[in-house]
C-alpha cells in the first residue's frame, strides 16, 4: 500500500467508522443503553430511600434491598449484552493491536542491541542517555505545567456542579500506588523472557543496553551478533509493512465500537471539556514543534509530515504502541542514525508520554473543579510533581493515565467516583493523547540525533 494511500485509507476508515457507529448505536445499542440508564436511575433512587431508613429490620428495608439487587442485575446483564453486540467491531482492532504487540518487543530488542553495540563504549551510551533524559524531563514538565495552566484558565469543570458523592462509591479502575519498589520492578527485569512476554518496554531496554555493551566489548566475535540482530530487525520491519496493510480495518473497528457504545450524544455532553482538552493538545503540539524547530530548523516540518500516518494510527487505535514500528521506519528515512533511533525511541515510550502527562494534570484538576473543591497553588504543584513520578513506568498498563489519576486523587481527597465522569469519554481523549505521544517521541529522537551530529540530509 503506497504511503499516501495508507493515510487516505485510514482517514476514510475513520469517517466510515463514525457513520457506522452512529447507525449501529441508533438501531441496535440505543435500546440497551436506555435500559441501563433506567436501571441506573432506579439504583440511585433506591439508595437514597435506603439511606433514609434507620431501622434495617423492617419489611420495607428488605424489599428495597431485593429491588436494588434486581436493578443491579439488569444493569450488569445489559452491559455484557452491549459488549457482545460490539464484539465483532472490537475484534478488528484487537487483531491489529495483537499483531503490533507481537512486533514491538523483538523490534525494540534487536534495534537497541545494534544501536548500543554500534555506539560502542559505555561513555557514549551515557552521554546519549543523558541528553535524551534531559529532553524527556523538560518535555514532561512542560506538558504537566501546560495542562495545569490551561485547566485553570478554561475551568471546564465549573459547568458540572457535582455534589460530593458518598464516600463508599468507587469505580473499578485500579489505583497506581507510588512506591519505589514498584518502580524498580518496572525497570529491572528478573527474566528477559518474562519482560518480552509482558511487553515491559523499560525492562527490555535495560537488558538490551547490557547486551549491546557486552556485544561491543567482545570485539570481533560480537560482529556476528550485530549482523544477525540487524538482519532480524530488518525482517521484523518487513513484517511491520505487512501488518500496516490491515491498519484501516482496525481503525474502522475501533472507531465504530466507540461511537456505537456511547452514541454521538457523549460528544455534546462533554463538548466543552473535550474541546478545551484538544485545544490544549494543539498548543502542546505547537510547543513541541517549536522546540524541534530551534534545533532542526525547517526540517522539522518534513519530520511532522513523515510521521502523520503513524500519528493517525495512534489516534484511531488509542495506543501509541501501535505506531512504534512505523515511527522507527520514518525516523530512519528522515535521516536519523539507526543507533540513536533504536536507543531513544524505546526509552521515550516509557519516559516521554507528553500527551498523557498533560491529560493527567488537566483531568485531575477538572475533577477538582467539577466538585467545587479548591486546591491551592502549592497543592497543585505538589500534584504535578507526584504525577511526574507516578507516571514513569506505567506505560505498558492499558488506560495508564486513568490508573495514575486514580492513585493521585486519593492523596488529595478528590472523590474517586469522579473517575466515572472520565471513563465514558476516556477513549475519545486517549486518541489525542496517543497521537501527541508519537509526535513527542519522534521529535525527541530527531533532536538527539542532531545534537549527536548523527542526522543526515
Amino acid at each position: 500500500m503506497h504511503k499516501s494511500k495508507l493515510t487516505l485509507y485510514i482517514f476514510v476508515a475513520l469517517v466510515l467508522g463514525v457513520i457506522a457507529g452512529y447507525l449501529y448505536n441508533v438501531y441496535v445499542i440505543n435500546a440497551i443503553n436506555t435500559k441501563m440508564a433506567v436501571a441506573e436511575g432506579n439504583i440511585k433512587a433506591i439508595g437514597i430511600k435506603l439511606a433514609g431508613i434507620k431501622d434495617t429490620t423492617t419489611a420495607t428495608y428488605h424489599s428495597l434491598k431485593t429491588e436494588k439487587t434486581t436493578q443491579l442485575t439488569i444493569r450488569r446483564e445489559s452491559d455484557s449484552l452491549r459488549e457482545d453486540k460490539l464484539e465483532d467491531f472490537t475484534i478488528l482492532s484487537d487483531i491489529f493491536l495483537r499483531l503490533i504487540k507481537m512486533i514491538v518487543a523483538p523490534l525494540v530488542f534487536t534495534t537497541l542491541v545494534v544501536g548500543v553495540a554500534k555506539v560502542g563504549d559505555v561513555k557514549a551510551v551515557g552521554r546519549i542517555g543523558g541528553k535524551t533524559l534531559l529532553w524527556f524531563l523538560s518535555a514532561t514538565l512542560v506538558s504537566l505545567l501546560l495542562g495545569m495552566l490551561l485547566v485553570n484558565l478554561f475551568e471546564p469543570g465549573q459547568t458540572m456542579h457535582l455534589t460530593l458523592p458518598d464516600s463508599h462509591l468507587s469505580t473499578d479502575v485500579k489505583k497506581a500506588s507510588l512506591s519505589l519498589k514498584d518502580f524498580i520492578g518496572h525497570v529491572f527485569p528478573k527474566s528477559f523472557i518474562e519482560a518480552m512476554a509482558n511487553n515491559e518496554i523499560l525492562q527490555i531496554v535495560v537488558f538490551s543496553i547490557f547486551f549491546g555493551i557486552g556485544t561491543a566489548a567482545i570485539g570481533e566475535k560480537g560482529e556476528v551478533v550485530i549482523k544477525a540482530m540487524d538482519a532480524i530487525a530488518h525482517v521484523i520491519l518487513k513484517i511491520t509493512g505487512y501488518v500496516m496493510q490491515v491498519a484501516p480495518l482496525a481503525v474502522f473497528g475501533a472507531i465504530t465500537a466507540i461511537i456505537a457504545k456511547q452514541g454521538l450524544g457523549i460528544l455534546s455532553t462533554y463538548a466543552i471539556f473535550i474541546g478545551e482538552f484538544y485545544f490544549s493538545l494543539i498548543i502542546l503540539w505547537l510547543i513541541i514543534i517549536f522546540a524541534g524547530f530551534v534545533v532542526l530548523r525547517k526540517r522539522v516540518f518534513t519530520l511532522v509530515n513523515n510521521i502523520k500516518d503513524a500519528m493517525l494510527i495512534a489516534f484511531s487505535t488509542s495506543t501509541s504502541e501501535a505506531a512504534y514500528p512505523k515511527v522507527l521506519l520514518e525516523l530512519e528515512r528522515f535521516g536519523c542514525s539507526n543507533k540513536i533511533v533504536s536507543f531513544v525511541l524505546p526509552l521515550g515510550y516509557s519516559f516521554n508520554l507528553d500527551g498523557s502527562m498533560m491529560y493527567m494534570t488537566f483531568a485531575s484538576l477538572f475533577l477538582v473543579q467539577a466538585y467545587n473543591m479548591h486546591l491551592s497553588f502549592a497543592q497543585q504543584i505538589t500534584m504535578l510533581l507526584i504525577l511526574m513520578l507516578t507516571s514513569k513506568g506505567v506505560a505498558g498498563v492499558p488506560r495508564a493515565s486513568l490508573v495514575v489519576i486514580a492513585g493521585t486523587m486519593s492523596m488529595f481527597n478528590i472523590p474517586e467516583a469522579g473517575l466515572a465522569l472520565l471513563i465514558g469519554i476516556d477513549p475519545l481523549l486517549d486518541m489525542g493523547r496517543s497521537a501527541t505521544n508519537v509526535l513527542g517521541n519522534a521529535m525527541a529522537t530527531a533532536v538527539v540525533s542532531k545534537w549527536e551530529n548523527e542526522l543526515t540530509e
